[in-house]
């Protein structure tokens, strides 16, 4: 069916998120709405509602299918964090800066696809898009295979990269769209869990892609983990066809499980208004520490510990997005509670004195005490991630508020929620083009100096910008942000 956009043109007055729950009889309105996968009538802000067979339940089976789905688009975002160390393994012929360029080549892709995608399901709807999305992760899988299996030029890996990028845009457009069916006491635990589902494919791919690839050169060669020549490539596809019959799950739990809300509908106009508020770049900033660092770190940790120590260890790398994962949840409910921008700073401050840490261990040759390191600078940028996105809800919501003070409590309820889902995906793209600074960041350290330790001390003051900025703009005594619980 036909629904009308919610959202109005600057200076009218919105209407409330949603219009009070639908009463008609089962079988008439409503019947014909759920087959048609949209839900006009949704308002997780009502008690009595959410309290209702229409509110939690839904909104958790739609978490539950965006979840898969945004673990395999990491999973496969991320292919060349393991193909590339695979690659340097087997000295396939591609210099050192060459595989740096691969894995930030499908980051900056997928930082850049966040934009396009967080509009998407306020255009066509969450679960239309997170099926077209989940099927376009074929692309990427199919190229692979072949560039591994037919000995393509460099140019076919680039393009290969790039389309893994698609991969890195189903983040905004899931965490847009989940957004609109939790209320916003719960927004941070459940924002939490959607992006840890997601970013756990990142220590999915690293732990299970080496095994992939194991498995196969002892399938063809009889039990050896080796190649059969130098630099043979046959065995790096299988870190695309692991995914095959994932996809058709997640295409398929899309198609039949999860549901569109004609409340999130908006138009691009409205949405690209947000690209003008100085809270989305501040935000933006703060999330290529949080974010940046966990996606950046996640793609060039394997070449890192294989450059810095025996060639085999990118085979724990996935330990890192692992933990990461794991704590993103854990920062969003203590920022529930205490507040995102303390948590913030804090954990920013936290991130800094980790890689001092691993900056001793490295220089004292420790792989121990560097893995360490790094470890707990993972935990403790999944809390930045976790805690950074309770923030963005409530910076709307004060804005709607003292930039519309005659607004019922509802219409402000509305433009936050609106602001909120387009701030994402800024937010998010910005902050993912971590991908891209930090394996070249990396790249030129070890060709200026011969290692990584340059590298490090860069990020670590970055920190300590963060934990400046997100001092003076949330927590400074006297500001609107500050006034609001930020």
């Amino acid at each position: 069916m036909t629904s009308t956009p919610t959202v109005r043109p600057p200076g009218a007055a919105a209407e409330p998120a949603s219009a009070p729950p639908d009463q008609s009889p089962r079988g008439t309105r409503r019947g014909a709405q759920r087959r048609a996968r949209w839900i006009e009538d949704y308002n997780p802000e009502d008690a009595a509602f959410w309290a209702s067979p229409q509110g939690r339940p839904v909104a958790r089976r739609n978490l539950g299918w965006s979840v898969l789905a945004e673990n395999i688009g990491f999973s496969v975002w991320q292919m060349f964090s393991i193909a590339t160390a695979v690659l340097a393994s087997i000295g396939y012929g591609f210099t050192s800066d060459q595989l740096f360029w691969l894995v930030a080549t499908a980051g900056l892709v997928g930082a850049i696809m966040r934009v396009p995608y967080t509009f998407m399901p306020a255009l066509v709807g969450g679960r239309n898009w997170t099926v077209v999305s989940a099927a376009l992760l074929l692309v990427p899988v199919t190229l692979l295979t072949v560039a591994a299996t037919t000995a393509q030029p460099y140019w076919f890996w680039v393009l290969t990269a790039i389309t893994c990028g698609f991969g890195g845009g189903n983040f905004a457009s899931s965490m847009a769209n989940i957004s609109f069916f939790y209320p916003d006491k719960e927004k941070g635990f459940a924002l939490g869990l959607n992006a840890a589902g997601g970013n756990i494919g990142v220590a999915i791919i690293q732990l299970v892609g080496p095994l992939a690839v194991t498995a196969g050169a002892i399938a063809v060669v009889g039990g050896s983990t080796g190649t059969t020549e130098a630099g043979d490539a046959r065995y790096v596809q299988n870190v695309a066809l692991i995914w095959l019959p994932f996809i058709a799950l997640a295409i398929a739990g899309a198609w039949f499980g999860m549901d569109n809300l004609s409340g999130a509908r908006a138009n691009v106009a409205d949405q690209a208004a947000i690209a003008r508020r100085k809270q989305t770049w501040v935000m933006s900033f703060l999330y290529i520490g949080a974010f940046g660092s966990f996606i950046g770190f996640s793609g060039a940790f394997p070449l890192v510990l294989a450059n810095e120590f025996a060639a085999d260890t990118y085979r724990y790398a996935f330990l890192g997005p692992l933990v990461g994962s794991l704590s993103r949840p854990f920062g969003g409910w203590l920022a529930d509670r205490v507040g995102g921008a303390k948590v913030t700073v804090v954990t920013f401050v936290g991130q800094a004195v980790a890689i001092g840490g691993a900056i001793a261990f490295l220089r004292a040759e420790s792989f121990g005490g560097f893995l360490a390191s790094f470890l707990v600078l993972f935990a403790v940028v999944g809390m930045t991630n976790g805690s950074t996105y309770r923030m963005i809800p409530i910076i709307y919501r004060a804005e709607a508020a003292a930039g519309h003070p005659a607004d019922t409590p509802a219409e402000v309820l509305y433009r936050a929620r609106r602001d909120t889902a387009a701030a994402v995906g800024i937010i998010s793209a910005v902050g993912a083009l971590g991908a891209v600074f930090i394996p070249r960041i990396v790249s030129e350290s070890y060709g200026a100096t011969g290692g990584v330790e340059t590298a490090l001390l860069s990020f670590c003051g970055f920190y300590i910008a963060c934990v400046a900025v997100t001092w003076f703009v949330y927590l400074r005594r006297g500001t609107l942000m500050q006034r609001a619980g930020v």
